[in-house]
C-alpha cells in the first residue's frame, strides 16, 4: 500500500504543473504463434483511427492509445468470451468484469467509456443502464482500439475514453470457410456450456464475410461448489454480414449486425447474507414476468475515397436499435394503489435507444509543405430514448429525442522526432421532452416538457517527441470530453410539483479536462511504458442510491492515477509482460463542495496488477499464463449521505487463467482454464457496493474448462 501512496504522490506532484500523460498499448497477451513476427518483435506500425479519425502509427499518437489484436481476443477467448473480462485483462484502467450480463460499475479511468463498434455508438448516454457491454460475437472481431481518457473525437458520452470494436473483413483472394465449436463445464450439475459458430469469407472484385453463431451457457458454480446468481448470460446469437466493393480509390461498404442475449427464464434468485458471507445463489423456479433480454442491431452504409483533392475521405451513415429488458418482480419503485394492492404488483423495466447518425472526415496529408496534415469533419447524432414498465405498460422514463451536430478540425504538423497535434469540435446539442407524469412512487408528478440546448467548443493539443534511435519517447497531452448526465435518471425521479425539463439544473452536460505526460522503450527484446494522469469536471454526475432509489447529484469529480507495462522477449519461445494501475478518484458531498468523498466503486475500480507468460514449446504450440490480481480498497469510512452510509469495503482477490493452443493438422485445438485454482470469492462490485443487498451479493466463476476447436478451409 505504501509504495502505490507514494507513486500516487508522484503523479500529483507531476500534475501540479499542468502536465499530463500516456500509456503506451497495455501489455497484451501475446499473438498466437502462427501470427508473431520472425524477430519475435511486434510492429510499431499499428494503425488507429479511434482518436485520430485517420491512419496513424501508435508511436506518433499524443495520447492513451492502445489496440488490442484478433490474436489477442483469441487467446483470452480460450478461457472466456466475456468482453469485459477480456478489456480488464488488457487494459490497465479499466475496471474489474462483473461476469454479469450487466456491465454497470465497470469504469475507465474512473468514468464511463464511450463503446463504439465499427465507429457504431452502441452506449445510450441518455439512459446508461449497464447493459450496452455485449454487442457482438469475437468471432466477428478483428481489433479493439481503446484510447483511455476523457476524448471527443468521437463525440459524445467519452467521458473515460473510446473502445471501438472493429469488425473483419477479407483479405485473402477466393472463398474461405470457418467452422468453430466450443464446449465447456466445470463438472457441477447446470455448468456445462457450447458454442457454434459458421464463418465463410469471400474476395474477388467484392468482398463478403459473413457469420452466424449460437451460445448457450447454464448457471455455473462459484469456486465452493454454489450455484451462481441469474443475472448472467444464458443464450446468445449473432448474424453478421459485411458487403464491400472497390471502384479503383474508392470503396462501398455495407455492414450490418443483430445480436442478442438472453438471461435465465427457469432459475430464480435465493438471497445471500452480507453479515455471514454467503453470497447470492439461484435455484430451478419460474419468474413471475419475461426473462432478461438484450437486442442489438447495428448497421453502416460507408463510403471512402483514397484520393479525393490529395487527400483521404470517408463517409458513414450508421443505424443502431437498443432494446434492454430487465428482471422485475415486487419492487418498490413500481408500486401503484390504483392498479394493485401495495406490495403485490409485479413489474419490470425496458429500455429502448434507437440511434442515426452521419460521419464525415477528409484528412489532406503535406497540406502546402511536408509534414502538415489537416482533418476536416462533422458528425450527427439523433437519439431517440425510452423506458418503459413491461407489465403494466406505463412510461418510467420519457420519450427523449437528443439531436447534436458537431463539425471539427485538426492540424498535426511532424518534423523529425516531433509530432505536434491540436485539434477544435464544435459540439451543438439539442434534448427535447415531452410533457410527462412521474410514477405512483414519485407522487405522480406532472412535469412540463420542453427543450435543452447546449454548446461548447472542445479542445485538444498534444506532443510527441521520439528521442533518435535510442527507442525512447515521451508525450504530452490535452484533451476535453462532452457527457451527458444519465438524463433519464433525473426526469424519472422528479418528485416536487411544479417542475419543468427546461429548469432542472442537472440536464447540464459534463464538460471533462484531462491531462496525460507519458514516457516509453521499445527495445529488440522489450518494451515498457509509465503513464500519469489527471481528470477534472467541475460539474460532473454521481449517482446516490438511498433505501434502493437512485438519484443524480451534479457535483465536481477529479480522477488521478497512475499506469504502467511493459513486456520482456527474452527469446522466441518466452514472452513475459505485466501491468499496473492505480486510480484515485475524488468528489464532493454537495455542489460546488470540496473534493471530500472517495469515487465509489460504481466508477472507480481497485488498484490492479496483470501478470503474464506465453511460452513457445514446439512450433505449433502455445501456452499462455495470465494472473490478476486485484488490491483491497476501503473508502468513505464514517461518511454518509443523509442516512446513508456509503463505506465500501473490498477484500480483494487474486485468480489465475491458463490457455493452451494447437495448431493441428485438423485446425486449431484449444483448452482453457478459468479461475485455475478454483478460487471463492466475491466480485469487487457486489463487495464494494455500498448500497448492496442480500439479492446482488454476487460470488465469482469457479474453475471452468473449455475445450475449443477451428478449422479453416
Amino acid at each position: 500500500m505504501h509504495s502505490r501512496l507514494h507513486a500516487l504522490a508522484w503523479a500529483s506532484v507531476c500534475l501540479f504543473g499542468g502536465a499530463a500523460v500516456r500509456a503506451e498499448p497495455a501489455a497484451p497477451a501475446a499473438p498466437l504463434p502462427t501470427e508473431v513476427p520472425a524477430d519475435g518483435r511486434q510492429s510499431l506500425e499499428q494503425v488507429v483511427v479511434t482518436a485520430t479519425r485517420g491512419a496513424k502509427a501508435l508511436e506518433k499518437i499524443p495520447g492513451a492509445v492502445s489496440v488490442i489484436s484478433a490474436a489477442e481476443i483469441e487467446v483470452q477467448g480460450l478461457v472466456s468470451e466475456d468482453p469485459s473480462a477480456l478489456l480488464a485483462v488488457q487494459i490497465p484502467g479499466y475496471a474489474p468484469a462483473r461476469q454479469k450480463l450487466s456491465n454497470f460499475g465497470e469504469g475507465l479511468r474512473g468514468r464511463n467509456a464511450l463503446l463504439l463498434l465499427d465507429g457504431i455508438p452502441q452506449t445510450n448516454p441518455l439512459r446508461l443502464g449497464g447493459r450496452e457491454g455485449y454487442f457482438a460475437d469475437p468471432m466477428i472481431v478483428s481489433r479493439i482500439e481503446v484510447v483511455s481518457g476523457a476524448s471527443a473525437a468521437q463525440g459524445l458520452g467519452a467521458t473515460g475514453g473510446i473502445i471501438n470494436t472493429l469488425t473483419r473483413r477479407p483479405t485473402q483472394p477466393g472463398t474461405r470457410q470457418t467452422v468453430e465449436m466450443r464446449y465447456g463445464s466445470q463438472l457441477h450439475g447446470d455448468s456445462d456450456s457450447w458454442k457454434t459458430g459458421y464463418m465463410v469469407e469471400h474476395k474477388s472484385d467484392f468482398d463478403v464475410l459473413a457469420y452466424v453463431g449460437v451460445r448457450n451457457q447454464d448457471i455455473g458454480v462459484d469456486g465452493a461448489g454454489r450455484p451462481l446468481a441469474t443475472e448472467s448470460l444464458h443464450q446468445a446469437a449473432d448474424g453478421f454480414l459485411k458487403i464491400g466493393k472497390d471502384f479503383g480509390a474508392q470503396r462501398v461498404q455495407l455492414m450490418v449486425n443483430r445480436f442478442q442475449a438472453d438471461g435465465f427464464d427457469d432459475r430464480v434468485d435465493v438471497p445471500g447474507n452480507r453479515a455471514t458471507g454467503q453470497p447470492t445463489t439461484s435455484a430451478p423456479g419460474t419468474l413471475p414476468y419475461d426473462a432478461p433480454r438484450n437486442e442489438v442491431r447495428s448497421a453502416s452504409l460507408e463510403w471512402t475515397h483514397a484520393d479525393l483533392a490529395q487527400g483521404a475521405a470517408s463517409v458513414q451513415l450508421y443505424k443502431q436499435d437498443f432494446t434492454a429488458n430487465y428482471s422485475g418482480g415486487v419492487i418498490a419503485t413500481f408500486q401503484d394503489a390504483s392498479l394493485a394492492p401495495v406490495g403485490t404488483l409485479v413489474d419490470q423495466s425496458e429500455i429502448k435507444a434507437d440511434k442515426w447518425g452521419l460521419r464525415a472526415s477528409w484528412v489532406r496529408p503535406d497540406l502546402g509543405t511536408p509534414g502538415l496534415e489537416l482533418t476536416l469533419g462533422a458528425d450527427y447524432l439523433n437519439d431517440e430514448s425510452q423506458q418503459r414498465l413491461t407489465q403494466t405498460g406505463r412510461v418510467w422514463v420519457p420519450p427523449m429525442t437528443y439531436r447534436s451536430l458537431a463539425p471539427f478540425a485538426q492540424l498535426e504538423y511532424e518534423r523529425g522526432p516531433f509530432t505536434l497535434r491540436g485539434g477544435l469540435r464544435d459540439e451543438r446539442s439539442r434534448l427535447q421532452v415531452d410533457d410527462f407524469r412521474t410514477l405512483a412512487y414519485y407522487g405522480n408528478q406532472s412535469v412540463q416538457g420542453g427543450e435543452r440546448t447546449a454548446s461548447k467548443l472542445v479542445k485538444s493539443l498534444g506532443g510527441v517527441w521520439r528521442f533518435g534511435s535510442s527507442g525512447w519517447s515521451s508525450f504530452v497531452a490535452y484533451s476535453e470530453g462532452f457527457g451527458s448526465p444519465d438524463v433519464g435518471l433525473i426526469l424519472r425521479a422528479v418528485n416536487t410539483p411544479g417542475r419543468s425539463v427546461n429548469t432542472l439544473v442537472d440536464l447540464q452536460p459534463i464538460l471533462i479536462d484531462n491531462r496525460e505526460l507519458g514516457i516509453a522503450w521499445r527495445g529488440a527484446k522489450g518494451s515498457v511504458s509509465a503513464s500519469v494522469y489527471r481528470s477534472h469536471s467541475d460539474l460532473g454526475s454521481q449517482l446516490v442510491v438511498s433505501n434502493g432509489i437512485g438519484s443524480v447529484q451534479r457535483v465536481p469529480i477529479t480522477v488521478r492515477g497512475f499506469e504502467i507495462s511493459g513486456e520482456w522477449r527474452p527469446s522466441a519461445d518466452w514472452h513475459f509482460n505485466g501491468s499496473y494501475a492505480l486510480t484515485r478518484g475524488r468528489t464532493a458531498s454537495a455542489a460546488g463542495g470540496n473534493l471530500d468523498l472517495d469515487l465509489g466503486a460504481r466508477s472507480q475500480g481497485p488498484d490492479k496488477l496483470v501478470l503474464g507468460a506465453r511460452w513457445v514449446p514446439a512450433p505449433a504450440w502455445s501456452v499462455q499464463w495470465t494472473q490478476s490480481v486485484y488490491f483491497s480498497r476501503d473508502a468513505n469510512e464514517g461518511k454518509f449521505s443523509g442516512k446513508t452510509a456509503l463505506d465500501e469495503h473490498f477484500k480483494g482477490y487474486t485468480v489465475a487463467d491458463l490457455a493452451v493452443s494447437w495448431d493441428s493438422p485438423w485446425g486449431r485445438l484449444g483448452a482453457g482454464l478459468e479461475n485455475l485454482f478454483n478460487r471463492s470469492y466475491l466480485t469487487y462490485y457486489a463487495q464494494a457496493n455500498y448500497s448492496g443487498t442480500a439479492d446482488d451479493y454476487y460470488a465469482g466463476r469457479g474453475r471452468t474448462v473449455t475445450l475449443s476447436w477451428r478449422r479453416s478451409f
